[in-house]
Parts: C-alpha cells; structure tokens; sequence
C-alpha cells in the first residue's frame, strides 16, 4: 500500500503518524519553537543555539552523565563529558547537568560556571534553549514518534541586549521586578507580578516569550494560570491537569 505521506511534502513537525490526534495548536507552538531556535537569540549565534540543543540530546548517552546520575554525589565523577560540539566546557557541563541531573544542581556549581568564563545571560539562554527541546522531544517520545531533526542554523549576530531593569532579587541568577520591566519587555509577564518560575528567565525575555508560545500549547494561557476555575478548554479538567503537572514536575526533579 503506498504511504500516506507519498506526494506530498511533508512539514516539520506533522504529526499525521501519531497514535492519537494532535491538536493544530501544539504542532503550530513546535514549529515556531524549532524557528526561534534556529535564529541568533541575545547571548548565542544561531549555530551556537543548535550545538545546544545538540548536546541536550547527547547527554541521554553520555557515560559521564549516567555515572555522575548513579553516583551519591556528582562530584565523585570527575571526567570530561562526551562531547559532540566545540562549545566552551562550562556550557558543555551545563548543558549535561541540567539535562540530565537537574535535582543535584547548587548556587556553588552555578558560581563555578561563571568562574570558568559563562556570563549569567549565557546561562539563563542554556537554560531556555534546554527546556525549549526537552519539552518538544519529550512530546515525541511520549507518543513513540521519532525525534524532529535540528534544524539549520540561521546566519546572525547575537543581539547582546541585557534588560536594564534585571537585578539581583535572590535568585542565582538576576531577575527583573514587574515594577522595574521596561518597554522591550513590558510583555513578558501579561500584567502580572511575574510567576518565579518565568521571572526566573527574566534576564533573556526572549525565553520567556519562548516559554510562554510552549506553556499556551502543552499546559495554559499564562493568563489562565491563575485561575483555579479555567482549564483552558483542554478535554481533562483543572485538577487532572494540575495532577499530571504535579507529577510530571516531581519526576523531572523540578523544585516549584
């Protein structure tokens, strides 16, 4: 029997093989996912997001990572990670760690990061650029779909804009107060204070808005958070979605 696919080009992220419906929203939400990932963010160039991404998916094989997983401590593992990029090491070490033992990670580590050379606003982009493909390769493999290839990076030169507003409010990295948003990212927080777990990214707004165009798609509108009563029109209620939220969150070691 011929293909389904055959004649046709097939779009990035076509969801027509999966075992059950795909809403249009979510296929749409992954598709400008992997075109903002392609194209120069504030901190890294576009081929540097991809390499990123790319050892985001290496650290699933990475021997280092699963030694340092078993270990009591991560420290005990002192070895070099299986590299499959030329990115700086810290970024390579924070890539693995936050992909594949993000539980363990500690203020001490994080300030070893910037003492070997990563900025703050490199890291809040890592961070961004990993929760970007975990969300989306996650959903892949929740259905038993193939993985969607990287795509090729877009020609550019970061921006390097640093919000004038970030400060450092508690958290590791700086973070900017609602009161303290400026026009360029007045967005970012629709209006509210800003949940922490968005202000924790506050440092590169363009991984908020990222964050936001994934959470409308796989959770809620960032307005109907705070609603006990909105569920988003989803086909489970309120307290199911925040039943698997909450377990979801619990196994991938998530602290909020």
């Amino acid at each position: 029997m011929e293909s389904a696919t055959a004649g046709r080009r097939v779009e990035p992220f076509d969801y027509q093989a999966a075992p059950v419906v795909v809403r249009p929203d979510i296929a749409e939400a992954h598709r400008k996912a992997w075109q903002r990932l392609a194209r120069a963010g504030n901190w890294w160039s576009g081929a540097e997001r991809i390499a990123i991404a790319a050892e985001m998916r290496g650290a699933r094989t990475c021997s280092v990572c699963r030694d340092r997983k078993a270990a009591l401590s991560p420290a005990a593992v002192d070895r070099e990670h299986e590299s499959c990029t030329d990115l700086p090491k810290p970024a390579i070490d924070a890539i693995h760690r936050m992909s594949t033992d993000p539980g363990r990670l500690t203020k001490a580590w994080y300030e070893s990061k910037l003492e070997t050379g990563l900025t703050p606003e490199q890291y809040v982009e890592i961070v961004g650029v990993v929760v970007t493909v975990i969300s989306v390769d996650t959903f892949h493999l929740a259905l038993g779909l193939p993985l969607e290839p990287l795509p090729e990076p877009v020609p550019g030169e970061p921006t390097r804009y640093r919000p004038p507003g970030a400060t450092q409010e508690g958290a590791w990295v700086p973070t900017i107060p609602s009161d303290r948003l400026t026009e360029a990212e007045a967005d970012i927080y629709h209006g509210s204070r800003g949940f922490y777990v968005i202000r924790a990214m506050s440092l590169v707004p363009d991984e908020v808005r990222m964050l936001d165009t994934l959470s409308k798609a796989h959770y809620l509108p960032h307005k109907q958070v705070g609603d006990p009563a909105s569920s988003g029109n989803r086909a489970i209620s309120r307290p199911q979605i925040e039943l698997l939220a909450a377990r979801v969150s619990a196994v991938n070691q998530c602290f909020y």
